[in-house]
């Protein structure tokens, strides 16, 4: 697993993908908090990171579209299914990487907020430091942080899964768009309303099992600062689901 990891780890700064994941991340979020925040002149986070949610509907993809795809377009996915490495293994190593740079990634866009700190504490040192409570709530940020990494986690093993299915990466890209895209959009359907203010889903049992499958309500708690040991779970049940289904796709190709 090592070998496939380090391996993986490589290809996304020899090819210019991980340089153009990370770029647009980087920019994109730095923008992003400087309009939500500094621009604002807010504290308050939330819509950064729910802004972010949505970006990674497109970014993710980018690094889970050549995972497996790649392999079977150059034919070098046979040397995958031989090599002394378990498929477990194998799908782990490739996850594994495709987490680390995405971690790796939100972690160094952290700096975004160390101007609303500065900012913060020059103001609490000066004519507002009567106020209670000036600048942004650490628990909410280091909660939303966490929120956001499992999030990507199992958008990752969902993007790792789509990849093996097809050789064609512009397809993978695609599709998995097209599945997070729903899966951070149903949360929504719960709150659509008519013109008379009435909910479209007037059936209680159905609104509570979108809300049970919507990715972002399990998110919130998070945001609130509450560690969420249910919504840990659910996120790594989608991580552990998807990377299962990833090994079983190999195993029928190993043995078919």
């Amino acid at each position: 697993m090592l070998a496939i990891y380090k391996k993986e780890m490589r290809s996304y700064f020899i090819n210019p993908i991980g340089y153009v994941y990370m770029g647009i991340f980087l920019v994109f979020s730095a923008l992003l908090a400087c309009y939500t925040t500094l621009i604002s002149e807010s504290y308050s986070t939330s819509q950064y990171f729910t802004y972010m949610i949505f970006a990674f509907i497109i970014l993710i993809p980018l690094l889970t579209m050549r995972l497996f795809a790649e392999e079977r377009k150059l034919r070098t996915e046979q040397l995958l299914l031989t090599a002394p490495v378990t498929i477990t293994g194998m799908v782990m190593g490739k996850y594994l990487a495709a987490l680390t740079m995405y971690v790796g990634t939100v972690l160094i866009s952290c700096v975004n907020f160390i101007p609303i700190y500065v900012i913060a504490a020059a103001e609490r040192a000066g004519e507002k430091s009567s106020v209670a409570h000036i600048g942004p709530v650490t628990a909410q940020l280091v909660g939303s942080v966490v929120a956001i990494i499992l999030l990507g986690a199992a958008f990752i093993a969902i993007g790792t899964f789509i990849s093996s299915l097809t050789e064609n990466q512009l397809s993978a890209a695609v599709v998995t768009i097209g599945v997070l895209c729903a899966m951070v959009l149903l949360n929504m359907v719960n709150n659509i309303t008519d013109s008379d203010g009435q909910q479209i889903i007037s059936s209680y049992a159905i609104r509570g099992v979108i809300n049970w499958i919507s990715v972002l309500s399990r998110y919130y708690n998070f945001s609130y600062g509450i560690f969420d040991f249910a919504a840990l779970l659910y996120y790594c049940s989608i991580s552990f689901v998807f990377l299962f289904l990833t090994v079983r796709v190999y195993e029928k190709r190993r043995w078919g």
